[in-house]
């Protein structure tokens, strides 16, 4: 029984030793977004709910996110402007967030390129769809640093583009969006 108890208390140290997970902080991690169109851009953020990187004899070894898809905003117009694209961003046209609150993105494959320096294959799931993406993530310190481009289309997420739809002219949207993330743990 004793010989059992001093094992199990060798395994508990030796998983905690070799495994070490760092969560994010919410409140200083940003996403920044940016969408373009024929006539311009407009760019915003979101913030997240959750987050994790875990590391394994001290290589990142997983890495999990949850975004809160409500918080999604507007930053380079305010009044009336900003709220109509806003409501019309978290409207069905776009992310629903009516029925799709979250966005995830999970690591599935991570190769080391440089010191610092991961290849990121990872499952983002937006509105309900799951699609891979493949980003480098840059560790410095107690931060952590991506950008990201997403072809909105994958997500079921039509609206103006000019790959489904014909004569839109100038009021086309581009497929792809891309993010700017900063993670602080």
């Amino acid at each position: 029984m004793k010989k059992t108890s001093i094992l199990l208390l060798f395994l508990c140290f030796t998983l905690s030793i070799s495994a070490q997970v760092r969560k994010i902080n919410v409140a200083k991690s940003t996403i920044v977004w940016t969408g373009k169109k024929i006539t311009g851009e407009h760019s915003g953020s979101l913030q997240f709910k959750e987050g994790s990187l875990t590391y394994s004899k001290k290589k990142l070894s997983k890495g999990s996110f949850t975004v809160d898809m409500t918080t999604l905003n507007n930053t380079d117009q305010s009044g009336k402007d900003k709220a109509q694209l806003e409501g019309h961003l978290k409207s069905s046209d776009f992310f629903g967030i009516e029925e799709f609150k979250e966005a995830t993105l999970v690591f599935k494959a991570i190769k080391p390129i440089a010191k610092g320096t991961y290849s990121i294959v990872g499952d983002l799931t937006i509105k309900g769809k799951t699609n891979p993406v493949i980003f480098d993530l840059t560790i410095k310190g107690n931060k952590a640093m991506t950008s990201l481009i997403v072809d909105r289309t994958k997500y079921g997420i039509q609206y103006g583009s000019g790959s489904f739809f014909a004569d839109l002219g100038d009021r086309t949207i581009y497929d792809e969006f891309e993010l700017k993330i900063e993670l602080v743990f």
